[in-house]
C-alpha cells in the first residue's frame, strides 16, 4: 500500500483537479475523509482561529504548529499538508519547519514569500521579502526533506505588492528551482485566474476563499483553466460559526436547542464519525 506522502505525488501527477478543504480541527477532517475528500490542508487561519481564538497573523509558532499536524496527520488515513507559513524564520529555521512537519506526519508543506511576521493572504498590509531571498529559503526547504515525495508548495503573496506580473515571475522562478506546486495567492479578477495556469505552467493552486479578494469561480472552471489544486481555506470555520451562533439563539430564545434536530448530526451519527465501534 503507497504510503500518504506517495498517496500525494499520485494524486499531483493523475490528471484533473483535486478539490479540498483546510479543516479547522481534527473533528472536521475526520468529516472530510469520511465525505471522500482525497486529501487536505491546515492552515494557518483555522489552527489560529480554533487553538488560540486568534487571526492569521503570524501568531502561531512552529511547535504549535507541529503539534497540530501531528493531531490530525495521525487520526487521518489521506494526506495532509500544512502550512508552513515563511518557515518560521530564516533558512536555519525553514530547515528545521521541514524536519518537524515531517516527523509531525505531514505530507507536503507551503512555503511563503512574506515578510515575518506575515498576515493572511487576503488581509491589507502584507509585504514580500526579495525573490532571492525565498529563492534561498525554498533550496533550503527542498534540500531538508527525507523523503522526496514530501510535497513543497511555493507560495508568493507579490500580487498585492508588485502586481500580477511580478508574482507570475516568481512563481515559475519558485519552480524552476524545484518547487512542485506554484501558489499564487490572491489573484483580482476571473481574467487573471484564467491566464495564470498559461503564465505559469506548472502544477498551481487556486485559493477559493468566500468573501475574499479573489472571484470565486466553479472547481469544474478552475480545472478548465488548468489548476491542479482548488482549495475552500475556512468554509470549515465560517460554517461552524454560523451553526454555533444558531445554536445559542435557540438556547436564548426557546431555552432548548432539539429544535435544530434536522440541522444537526443526530447522537448516533456523531458517535459513527468518531469511530466509538471501532
Amino acid at each position: 500500500m503507497p504510503t500518504k506522502n506517495e498517496q500525494l505525488r499520485q494524486l499531483i501527477e493523475r490528471p484533473g483537479l483535486i478539490r479540498t478543504f483546510a479543516p479547522h480541527d481534527v473533528f472536521s477532517a475526520l468529516l472530510f475523509e469520511q465525505a471522500g475528500i482525497e486529501m487536505l490542508f491546515l492552515g494557518g487561519f483555522g489552527t489560529a482561529a480554533s487553538s488560540l481564538g486568534l487571526p492569521d497573523l503570524g501568531i502561531i509558532t512552529l511547535t504549535e504548529m507541529a503539534d497540530a499536524v501531528r493531531r490530525m496527520s495521525g487520526r487521518l488515513s489521506i494526506p495532509l499538508i500544512a502550512d508552513g507559513d515563511t518557515g518560521h524564520g530564516e533558512i536555519p529555521n525553514v530547515q528545521r519547519t521541514v524536519r518537524e512537519f515531517e516527523a509531525a506526519g505531514a505530507s507536503g508543506m507551503l512555503l511563503e514569500d512574506q515578510v515575518f511576521p506575515k498576515r493572511c493572504g487576503h488581509f491589507q498590509g502584507k509585504q514580500v521579502i526579495a525573490q532571492d531571498e525565498m529563492l534561498d529559503k525554498l533550496k533550503a526547504a527542498l534540500d531538508a526533506r527525507s523523503d522526496s515525495n514530501f510535497v513543497v508548495i511555493a507560495r508568493t503573496d507579490a500580487r498585492a505588492i508588485e502586481g500580477y506580473q511580478a508574482a507570475v515571475d516568481r512563481a515559475n522562478a519558485y519552480a524552476e528551482i524545484g518547487a512542485d506546486v506554484c501558489f499564487v495567492e490572491a489573484p483580482q479578477s476571473r481574467e487573471e485566474l484564467e491566464r495564470l495556469p498559461n503564465d505559469v505552467p506548472y502544477p498551481q493552486l487556486a485559493n477559493m476563499l468566500t468573501g475574499g479578494v479573489t472571484p470565486i469561480l466553479s472547481a469544474d472552471e478552475l480545472e478548465c483553466f488548468g489548476f491542479k489544486f482548488a482549495v475552500d481555506p475556512v468554509g470549515s470555520l465560517q460554517v461552524t460559526g454560523t451553526a454555533i451562533q444558531r445554536l445559542c439563539q435557540a438556547m436564548q430564545s426557546e431555552g432548548r436547542v432539539d429544535g435544530l434536530a434536522d440541522e444537526m448530526l443526530s447522537f448516533s451519527e456523531l458517535k459513527d464519525v468518531l469511530g466509538v465501534e471501532e
